[in-house]
C-alpha cells in the first residue's frame, strides 16, 4: 500500500514538473547557477588550501651563527635541537658551503664575486636549518632555543640571528586571506541559496496555481494535506536533482580547462581534483539541490494549504 502511494506521488509530481515546462526549466537554470557557485567555492578552497600547505612546507627556522663560531659549539647546539620533540630534521651547513652557495646564486654578478675575492676571510657563518613536524610548532622551537635551561650563554653568544619572523608573517597573511575568502564564499553561497529558494518557491506556487482545480477536487473528496503536498515536494526535488546533474556535467570541461591551463598558476590540478573528488562533489550538489528544492516546495505548499 505504501509503495503504491509512493509511486503515485512520484508519478504525479513528475507530471507536474514536466507540464510546467519553461517554468521548471527556469528554476533548474537558476539553481544551476547557485550550485555552480557553491562548487566553485569548493574548488577555490582546494586551491587556497593547497597554496597554504605548499607555503607551510617551505617554512623553516634557520639559525645563523657568527663567522668565528666554534664548530664544536655549533654541533652541540645541533644535537640539543634534535632532541626537541617538535623537530622533524636539522640540516647543518658549514660556512664554506654557505659561501659556495652564495657565489653560485650570484654567479652572474661580477661585482659581488669581486668583493669576496678581495676579502681575506669568509664573512659567512655556518647555519642550522630546522624543520618542524608541524608548522604550528615553530613557536615552541623558538622558545626552546631561547630557553636558558637548554642553551648555555656560551652557545647563545655564537648565534647571530634566527630567520623565522619574516616567514611567519607571510604564513599569517596567507592564512588571513584564505580565512577571509572562505567567509566571503560562505556569505555568497548563503545569498544565492536564499535567492534559489525564493525562485523555486515561486515556481512551485505557480505549479500549484496551475493545478488548483485538481487540488480543489482532491480536497472535496477528502484528501489530506500530506497527500496533496507529496507531488509538489517531488517537483521541487526534481528541480534540485536535474540542477545537480547539469552542474556536475558543466564542471567537467571547466575543470579540464583549468587543470590543463592554470595548474602552474593555481598550484593544484583542479581536473585531477575533480576526478578524485567526483563522488563527493556530486553528493554535495545532490544534497544541496534536493534540499533547496524540498524546502522551497514545503514552504510554498504549506502557505497554499493554510490559506
Amino acid at each position: 500500500m505504501f509503495l503504491k502511494k509512493l509511486k503515485r506521488t512520484i508519478r504525479s509530481g513528475t507530471h507536474n514538473f514536466v507540464r510546467s515546462g519553461f517554468t521548471s526549466v527556469s528554476s533548474v537554470l537558476v539553481m544551476v547557477v547557485t550550485l555552480f557557485v557553491i562548487t566553485s567555492l569548493i574548488f577555490v578552497q582546494a586551491a587556497l588550501t593547497s597554496a597554504l600547505a605548499d607555503m607551510k612546507d617551505k617554512v623553516d627556522v634557520t639559525v645563523y651563527f657568527t663567522p668565528h663560531a666554534d664548530t664544536n659549539i655549533i654541533h652541540s647546539v645541533e644535537s640539543i635541537v634534535k632532541k626537541a620533540p617538535e623537530v622533524k630534521s636539522v640540516t647543518y651547513t658549514s660556512s664554506e658551503d654557505a659561501l659556495d652557495a652564495y657565489k653560485q646564486k650570484h654567479i652572474n654578478d661580477n661585482m659581488i664575486l669581486q668583493v669576496f675575492d678581495i676579502l681575506d676571510e669568509n664573512p659567512l657563518g655556518a647555519s642550522l636549518n630546522i624543520k618542524a613536524k608541524d608548522p604550528s610548532q615553530y613557536e615552541s622551537i623558538l622558545n626552546y632555543l631561547k630557553s636558558d635551561s637548554v642553551l648555555s650563554s656560551g652557545m647563545l653568544s655564537v648565534i647571530d640571528s634566527v630567520d623565522y619572523n619574516r616567514n611567519k608573517l607571510v604564513i599569517d597573511r596567507l592564512t588571513n586571506i584564505i580565512d577571509g575568502a572562505q567567509r566571503l564564499g560562505f556569505v555568497l553561497a548563503v545569498i544565492l541559496i536564499f535567492i534559489s529558494i525564493i525562485i523555486t518557491f515561486n515556481t512551485i506556487r505557480l505549479i500549484i496555481y496551475m493545478s488548483r482545480e485538481e487540488i480543489g477536487v482532491m480536497k472535496l473528496v477528502g484528501a489530506g494535506n500530506k497527500f496533496i503536498r507529496g507531488p509538489f515536494m517531488v517537483s521541487g526535488i526534481l528541480v534540485g536533482l536535474f540542477a545537480s546533474i547539469v552542474t556536475i556535467i558543466i564542471f567537467w570541461p571547466v575543470s579540464y580547462w583549468l587543470g590543463h591551463n592554470m595548474t602552474d598558476f593555481l598550484g593544484v590540478d583542479l581536473y585531477a581534483y575533480y576526478k578524485s573528488e567526483f563522488l563527493q562533489l556530486f553528493f554535495i550538489q545532490i544534497v544541496a539541490g534536493v534540499s533547496i528544492g524540498a524546502i522551497s516546495s514545503a514552504l510554498a505548499v504549506h502557505k497554499y494549504l493554510n490559506k
